[in-house]
């Protein structure tokens, strides 16, 4: 277990967890995924109203907390990944700005362009 930034604990390339993370945020914002939403709420519902066991409406609610918490720790990671994707390509820019009005080139343009797709990476 690490804690540093999602961006920083695998180096380069891309782990297993970043990738499940991008596929579970694709899902997650998918009309499929919606409707399944809609069904557990539905369920929810259901068991309640029917007064099922308090076993039942226990489960149905376990069940709705268990995808809360794991929907809470799939956006931060999202967010983790956004902040600094947002934060490099600032300081590119910046980079790329200050070099410009002194008049010096190359460096920081090529951080600029590498910035630039860093969507791609995170």
């Amino acid at each position: 277990m690490s804690l540093r930034h999602p961006v920083n604990r695998g180096g380069k390339e891309r782990g297993r967890f970043a990738e499940l993370a991008e596929k579970a945020s694709h899902f997650t914002s998918s009309p499929l995924f919606f409707v399944l939403c809609l069904v557990l709420i539905a369920l929810f519902l259901a068991v309640h109203l029917a007064q099922l066991s308090l076993a039942w409406q226990l489960l149905t609610g376990d069940f709705m907390t268990a995808v809360t918490l794991l929907l809470l720790a799939l956006l931060k990671n999202s967010e983790l990944r956004a902040e600094h994707a947002i934060q490099r390509k600032l300081d590119a820019l910046a980079a790329a700005l200050l070099e410009s009005r002194e008049g010096e080139g190359g460096k920081a343009a090529e951080d600029l362009r590498k910035a630039i797709r860093m969507e791609e990476e995170t």
